[in-house]
């Protein structure tokens, strides 16, 4: 009888998974929402001394974008002005001027511009950020990977010239969809003309990566209007395609009420669609999201882009910073009232080395979010190098792995523990559920303005 009790709350549990599919996206772990005011405030000079990253990971944040998205609850402000996009990189540069000494000693693999939309600013402000970022911050361009976001409708030349010069390898850009009635239903004015001439401007360049962001799931949208903007997409030869399911939350101008009204949730069947069209076009999964092919023909080593990677650097109002111990970062805002005063307060601090607002990751999270980290991208988690870094093995950390692997949403092979096929498409239900109940419980708790 036992052993009929327990398979029926397995069913129960994995019928429960299934049937909810789009929790959240655990981009990072702990989620932003959980961190609250540290105190007292931690000096960075004695988090950094501490840090045992072997290389680190520089992002800067630029917070600036020509308007919301409807499905946007990132730390964004729409704005154009010129003098408040140069103040807020005056503010930049002071921070960086602050942070250089903490920092050295160790080399950055990776550069990050984000945002936001960093290609919002003119080419002299443009150009001024990798200015920063080599002259204070050490980066060396010649062996760094380098990242860049832009939007179609901030491509030109003249911003391209500023990311070629730089050695930037990967270019970003946003489509969420070549049907205009799609994007204008999530509130992004875009047109159709204007995302292929983007496209084709960015072709002329041929920097060494580019990567192209979908979204399924959008009003009105169909499975087959889906497939015509994967298929545009395609034709640019992108090296790499993300496809994100749209999420709306309280915060965000689509609001979920809004989704529920639209009737039947067409996400998964989108996702398996695009998933079976570009592994038939030679693109190899990673995660739930990335879709990437080989990149040839290079002159230095293009490592994956990750906001997950400890020994991550961020500047700017609204980045984060991650040390193995401690997360921390701006306070976090999503109404425009918010993000102005938040950028206001940024703008126009005098020190910037302090973390007063984060999340301490006791031994417990630290295991947590190393499993999690792997476990949501193709390679999942290597069994023995869980073990050597903590010292115990992973099911006896974490058993409810373990329901996982019954079910066949994850499988242990050759030292791995990894998602299968079926596990990756219920990726953001599986994130979800493995959230820890006091990361849970700080990010209810959470109030957004």
């Amino acid at each position: 009888m036992a052993d009929v009790a327990r398979e029926q709350r397995e069913a129960q549990w994995l019928q429960e998974l299934k049937s909810s599919p789009y929790r959240s996206y655990l981009y990072s772990y702990p989620h932003k929402t959980a961190y609250q005011v540290l105190e007292p405030p931690i000096p960075l000079s004695e988090l950094w001394r501490e840090e045992q990253a072997e290389t680190y990971f520089l992002y800067m944040h630029i917070p600036f974008c020509a308007a919301r998205c409807g499905f946007c609850n990132l730390f964004t402000l729409p704005d154009r002005r010129a003098d408040v996009h140069e103040e807020y990189v005056d503010a930049l540069e002071r921070q960086a001027r602050q942070w250089a000494e903490l920092l050295r000693g160790k080399p950055f693999a990776r550069f990050a511009i984000g945002g936001g939309t960093p290609t919002l600013l003119a080419a002299q402000q443009l150009e001024r950020l990798f200015y920063i970022a080599q002259e204070f911050m050490g980066l060396d361009p010649e062996q760094a990977s380098i990242s860049v976001e832009t939007s179609p409708d901030t491509v030109t030349r003249e911003r391209l010239e500023v990311l070629k010069r730089n050695r930037v390898d990967r270019v970003s850009m946003g489509i969420q969809s070549f049907i205009e009635q799609e994007a204008a239903a999530i509130y992004r004015p875009q047109k159709p003309q204007l995302v292929e001439a983007a496209l084709e401007e960015l072709a002329a360049y041929s920097f060494p990566l580019l990567n192209l962001d979908l979204i399924y799931g959008l009003p009105g949208q169909t499975v087959d209007s889906w497939l015509y903007s994967v298929e545009r997409a395609l034709a640019y030869e992108p090296g790499e395609l993300f496809i994100y399911p749209l999420y709306t939350r309280e915060h965000t101008i689509v609001k979920p009420e809004q989704m529920r009204s639209q009737g039947q949730d067409i996400r998964l069947a989108c996702y398996n669609a695009a998933r079976e069209l570009l592994l038939s076009r030679g693109y190899e999964q990673y995660s739930m999201r990335r879709f990437a092919r080989p990149i040839a023909g290079t002159d230095k080593r293009i490592l994956d882009y990750s906001c997950q990677e400890e020994g991550m650097v961020g500047l700017g109002c609204g980045a984060r910073s991650y040390t193995r111990e401690v997360h921390y970062a701006a306070r976090y805002g999503v109404s425009r009232a918010a993000t102005q005063s938040i950028i206001a307060d940024y703008v126009g601090a005098s020190s910037y080395l302090m973390a007063d607002y984060g999340f301490v990751l006791n031994a417990a999270e630290q295991r947590r979010r190393y499993m999690l980290k792997a476990l949501l991208h193709k390679e999942g988690v290597e069994v023995a190098g869980y073990s050597a870094r903590f010292g115990s093995h992973l099911l006896d950390d974490l058993p409810e792995l373990n329901r996982l692997t019954d079910s066949g949403l994850a499988a242990l092979q050759g030292g791995r523990l990894a998602l299968t096929d079926e596990g990756l498409a219920y990726s953001d239900a599986i994130g979800d559920w493995l959230i820890s109940d006091a990361v849970r419980r700080r990010m209810e708790g959470c109030v957004v303005v």
